[in-house]
């Protein structure tokens, strides 16, 4: 059975100070009513270190934002999956589209992360969507099914339930626009499927297909409550602790 794992991505946001303040009060808010989800944070590289000393001991998994495929090496500004493991990461976010978009990266990069996050005993979030321009010429399910393939490729059956996926459809990360909830679970339904055909039906099962786009405490609850949404990557609305603590606490278990 697929796992429930809510993901809070800061992007390049929050000072040191600001994020083990954060950490703290999260923290502190599930000792007091723990929830069922998973619940990572994806910080700066700055302050996984700090985070790390932070949430010792505690519920909550940190995450890289990004990484590179080498080992080491004259790359830099770059950091290795070796790196991430040891600063106390347990997860690493790939081939969000802003990397995609910004940086160029293609389906061959993204997939060398991949296949290096699961070598060091990494979990890969491995992000596919489409942008708007290719939902309006009906091309979406052709683009998420190269994604997947490609970015899965020379992933092996026995590691494809360590993967993570996440669906964000670019044309609603940012914007305040989201996928319906019918609109999320029919892509993830088709994802699943997809899984299905390159892997079989049972580890299909087992594999976390998580939603991101314009995520708030105001719409989680309605797209937690399709049945192939496991849980959800949040951008702008985990800056804030309130607003996160109420994401999730998406059934009422908690606040």
């Amino acid at each position: 059975m697929a796992r429930t794992i809510i993901a809070a991505n800061w992007k390049m946001n929050k000072t040191i100070g600001q994020a083990v303040e954060f950490a703290r009060g999260l923290k502190n808010a599930l000792l007091q009513k723990p929830v069922e989800a998973t619940v990572v944070i994806a910080p700066p590289f700055t302050s996984i270190g700090a985070l790390s000393a932070e949430l010792k001991n505690s519920t909550v998994c940190l995450a890289a934002q990004n990484m590179n495929p080498a080992a080491a090496g004259a790359y830099t500004g770059e950091i290795s999956g070796e790196m991430i493991l040891d600063a106390g990461c347990r997860y690493c976010i790939i081939g969000h589209s802003e990397r995609r978009r910004l940086y160029g990266e293609d389906d061959a990069i993204i997939n060398a992360k991949v296949i290096a996050a699961l070598n060091y005993g990494l979990l890969p979030i491995l992000c596919i969507g489409e942008t708007l321009e290719e939902r309006e010429a009906g091309t979406t399910l052709a683009i998420l099914t190269r994604q997947l393939k490609e970015g899965l490729n020379n992933v092996s059956a026995d590691d494809i339930q360590k993967i993570v996926i996440a669906y964000e459809p670019v044309w609603a990360i940012g914007t305040g626009k989201t996928a319906t909830p019918g609109q999320a679970q029919e892509i993830h339904l088709f994802i699943r499927n997809l899984l299905s055909a390159m892997y079989g039906e049972k580890e299909a099962g087992g594999i976390s297909i998580i939603y991101g786009g314009s995520v708030t405490a105001a719409n989680i609850s309605s797209l937690m409550a399709e049945r192939e949404i496991n849980g959800a990557l949040v951008g702008s609305a985990s800056l804030d602790l309130a607003s996160f603590l109420a994401i999730i606490n998406f059934d009422g278990q908690g606040l």
